[in-house]
């Protein structure tokens, strides 16, 4: 079955405060929840901000070691989800749930080859 894979734009900044952040960890699990009962959930992650990125850059014979993000910006991927659907209106189903849940964009791309 392809596989697709969720990824949550999040802003750069101090994640809100609990009482923001409490429901909305809330209502993520239970959407992940939802999809381990239909059998579509694969895998999740967290990620750690963004500024703890660091990219490796091809420089002819080399590579140099930059401190991350490979790109500025206002937004990073926070997390992801990867999901089994038949196809891509199921996987963009379960991307609307997680961005209802976690009140972020959900960006929704098929895995290459269907996933492993």
């Amino acid at each position: 079955m392809p596989q697709y894979l969720l990824s949550l734009q999040q802003p750069d900044g101090d994640p809100p405060p609990p009482e923001v952040l409490d429901p909305i960890m809330r209502d993520l699990a239970a959407v992940s929840a939802d999809m381990r009962a239909a059998g579509a959930w694969v895998f999740t992650a967290a990620l750690h901000p963004a500024d703890t990125a660091t990219v490796l850059r091809p420089d002819g014979d080399d590579v140099l070691v930059v401190d991350g993000p490979y790109a500025e910006g206002k937004e990073h991927v926070g997390g992801f989800t990867v999901v089994e659907a038949p196809d891509l209106d199921a996987a963009l189903e379960w991307g609307r749930r997680m961005a209802r849940a976690s009140t972020l964009p959900v960006e929704v791309r098929p895995v290459a080859g269907g996933g492993v």
